[in-house]
């Protein structure tokens, strides 16, 4: 693919479309003018007039709508068939060229920030403000047992709770915006399984307090129901995929849905494939699928918080662009297109902390914009008709 390359242009910027989503409105506005100083959103409404000298960018008939945010991806994997062993294939150095054209990718499809929940020795932290790349909020290695999920990314620690802290207080002093803990295990590393906790709520109670302690939040990968309970009494701050994995099948939550729309733990929904010949999704995968829809319809409908992440890079179906594809896929459990459109914008960039800047199209915010053919609060297809993308404050090209 080529890259996304940046153009130059004057520093005010105006963009007249057919209509705007604001990040956080149930409807559109018409006939907007979004008008950026830089990297940064000055002006928007209906009836503006372009300042002297700006750069006029016309998008007759197009909606305008914030960068899409992935909370959950994975900016190592290539999504490819087997992108563990690609990954262990690559030099560090390679790895960083991997990570960029991922990122490259991202944009444009209209991903403009990302939140990478588990690289190899911290490399994605050396990616955060490159040119043309998404914003990335980066977590670093997981921390996870010795030989436990994705310990091949650097993250094997003893579970003893000095090991834990110190661990934290590693990731911490590289300077990580926020913790990875697996909780479980998962099915990209042999010899864990999903539906088995890899530490008990005290473990990882002492990793949420020195985390609180260092200012970070923490999210868990958490499949099974063990280690979401786990997770729930160690006070994490966020869960993602949160399953309800069992060895047969899907465990019934019981009182954990009630537990989790009370804390306010925020749970990443795992959404967002590409159909891919070839790569279906696996047979176990399959059989669980509808009851893992149910669990989360019901936790939805129990006012938990939610937010919309993919895992993108970890196979085929989930290329580090498919954030598009996931908003539509959300109705499985009674999201409207609206609802879930504010999850892949100003709720994601509260959840990734960057609320006060990102997720919107207002004056004050991050000229991260989006420029789709159509209606996206009626029509998802909308977002896959790309017009253009605006990477603070600069138009990516796209070919």
């Amino acid at each position: 693919m080529g890259a996304a390359r940046v153009t130059g242009r004057p520093r005010l910027l105006a963009i007249r479309a057919g209509a705007l989503f604001d990040g956080v409105s149930e409807t559109l506005m018409a006939e907007p003018v979004l008008v950026a100083d830089g990297a940064r959103i000055v002006a928007v409404g209906p009836a503006i007039v372009p300042p002297a000298g700006a750069e006029i960018v016309d998008l007759p008939g197009a909606t305008l709508l914030p960068g899409l945010i992935d909370t959950h991806v994975h900016l190592a994997f290539d999504a490819s068939a087997d992108p563990v062993t690609a990954l262990a294939g690559r030099t560090d150095d390679d790895v960083v060229r991997a990570m960029a054209d991922a990122g490259r990718a991202a944009v444009r499809g209209g991903v403009t920030t990302v939140r990478d929940l588990g690289d190899r020795g911290y490399l994605s932290l050396g990616l955060r403000g490159a040119a043309g790349l998404p914003a990335i909020v980066a977590a670093g290695p997981p921390i996870t047992t010795p030989r436990g999920h994705c310990h091949f990314l650097g993250g094997g620690t003893a579970p003893a709770p000095g090991a834990l802290r110190a661990a934290v207080r590693e990731r911490a002093d590289h300077g990580v915006d926020v913790i990875k803990v697996m909780a479980s295990g998962g099915t990209m590393t042999p010899g864990t399984r999903q539906e088995t906790a890899q530490f008990t709520a005290g473990q990882l109670r002492g990793i949420v307090e020195e985390a609180h302690r260092l200012g970070r939040p923490v999210t868990a990968h958490a499949h099974g129901t063990a280690a979401i309970r786990a997770a729930l009494d160690a006070g994490v701050d966020g869960m993602e995929h949160v399953s309800f994995w069992s060895a047969d099948g899907v465990d019934d939550p019981g009182d954990l849905v009630e537990r989790i729309a009370g804390s306010r733990v925020t749970v990443g929904l795992t959404a967002g494939v590409v159909p891919v010949p070839g790569a279906e999704p696996p047979a176990a995968v399959l059989m669980r699928m509808p009851r893992i829809v149910a669990n989360t319809r019901r936790m939805r409908e129990a006012g938990a918080h939610l937010a919309l992440g993919t895992d993108a890079g970890i196979g085929p179906p989930k290329p580090h662009d498919v954030l598009r594809s996931a908003v539509a896929q959300t109705a499985a459990i009674g999201l409207s297109l609206p609802a879930a459109l504010r999850l892949a914008t100003s709720t994601a960039a509260a959840v990734c902390g960057l609320a006060a800047g990102k997720g919107r199209l207002a004056p004050g915010f991050d000229a991260d914009i989006l420029a789709v053919d159509g209606d996206p609060l009626t029509d998802p297809a909308a977002l896959h008709r790309i017009r253009a993308v605006f990477l603070r404050g600069d138009r990516v090209t796209l070919a």
